[in-house]
């Protein structure tokens, strides 16, 4: 069969979110599937780490790459002398128009744009909400990665629930797990000037991640603890201090934050700036070592429809903390506590438990370890050729 994929959130650097997902999908269907052919539609030359054309892969450059679902996917998929069985989008977004006989498959991530539409950006909302939409009632078969995730499309769209597959995400095994390499473990805290003591929070720098609750509880909890004195001026940092060590974007290459503003100002304002580090991106052969360091992980989102750096932390031994909504609970199961994400209280009881407590570290370190077994992406990338296999057989 003939498989023609939208590439283009793979073909970014920094990948984060849904464009890490296309990315090893596509990894994973060059690895696994030597059968069928396959055409990845790209707006710009493939970059380096995507996998090598072969017999049966191939890439094709399309323009124009501003109106790339409107324009550029449906002119190539019009014109093509020999049209592609099946069409498939790992992104929310179908093109606008397309042969009717060629089959569609969507990647449809979560829907909190409908839920927190006051947490984006006028014109992103609107695309996410139309083009969402269009997907959705256009698609012969939708992929989601959590089972809240999919119970979330059937409730808003309505849609019957067989045509929604759940497919886990993964993570890199080869990169995030135990670490044995200590000495670079501190290499790499040495580089981004962190302590022997930290909190770690990984994503993008928006505020549905609800960082600011976050910092209102980490400054709660290093002041009843007395981890922080009442000096007036600045001093020297200890080792043992606690510190919140945020890793994700707000600018830069591929994927950026947005609302961002009120998050960097919050740890002044909260009087905790000495002991609050943004990292910004951290590439994924640090960031493994940055969280193998981390006393504890946490994941305080109001929303997610997986949560992959929760899924990395676990693989590092490294005990989770995360909120009690959506599909985080999901994700972790037993293996970490939950709070509720509206709680400052919570999250505050949550980090002085939990740095303070070994043995219920070492449980959780434990359990996420055994808890991880069962997300992969080669198991993402085989649940999603399954469907291609069952739409294409619908005929």
């Amino acid at each position: 069969m003939r498989f023609w994929i939208d590439g283009y959130e793979a073909n970014v650097p920094q990948r984060l979110g849904s464009s890490q997902v296309a990315f090893e999908l596509l990894t994973q269907f060059e690895r696994i599937d030597k059968k069928n052919e396959y055409t990845i539609f790209l707006p710009d030359p493939p970059l380096s780490d995507l996998p090598k054309e072969r017999k049966g892969w191939k890439y094709r450059v399309l323009k124009p790459k501003r109106l790339w679902t409107r324009i550029a996917l449906p002119f190539a998929l019009y014109t093509a002398r020999q049209k592609p069985d099946l069409f498939f989008s790992p992104s929310h977004y179908l093109p606008r128009f397309l042969p009717s006989k060629i089959k569609k498959v969507v990647v449809i991530f979560d829907l909190s744009f409908l839920h927190f539409p006051e947490m984006f950006n006028r014109d992103d909302l609107w695309k996410l909400k139309n083009w969402t939409k269009f997907s959705v009632n256009n698609a012969d078969c939708i992929v989601t990665i959590s089972k809240f995730s999919k119970e979330d499309i059937y409730k808003e769209y309505s849609t019957p629930k067989k045509k929604i597959t759940i497919a886990y995400p993964g993570y890199d095994k080869e990169k995030f797990r135990v670490q044995s390499l200590e000495f670079r473990v501190g290499e790499v805290k040495k580089k981004y000037n962190v302590g022997d003591n930290y909190l770690i929070y990984i994503g993008t720098i928006q505020p549905r991640k609800n960082i600011i609750r976050l910092m209102e509880a980490f400054g709660n909890a290093i002041h009843l603890e007395g981890v922080k004195t009442h000096l007036r001026g600045v001093r020297e940092r200890s080792k043992n201090e606690l510190e919140l060590v945020i890793v994700g974007k707000h600018k830069g290459e591929g994927k950026q934050g947005w609302k961002y503003e009120d998050i960097l100002k919050s740890p002044q304002k909260l009087g905790i700036e000495s002991r609050v580090k943004f990292l910004g991106f951290v590439p994924t052969d640090e960031l493994a070592f940055l969280i193998s360091g981390a006393t504890a992980f946490i994941q305080p989102s109001l929303y997610e429809g997986f949560g992959i750096p929760v899924a990395e932390a676990m693989a590092c031994g490294v005990p989770v903390i995360v909120s009690d909504v959506s599909s985080l609970p999901e994700v972790v199961g037993q293996a970490g506590l939950l709070v509720n994400p509206y709680s400052v209280d919570q999250m505050e009881q949550a980090i002085r438990t939990i740095v303070a407590d070994k043995k219920l570290r070492k449980k959780y370190s434990k359990a996420g370890l055994e808890r991880v077994k069962m997300f992969s992406w080669g198991k993402m990338a085989k649940e999603v050729l399954k469907v291609f296999d069952r739409v294409e057989k619908k005929g």
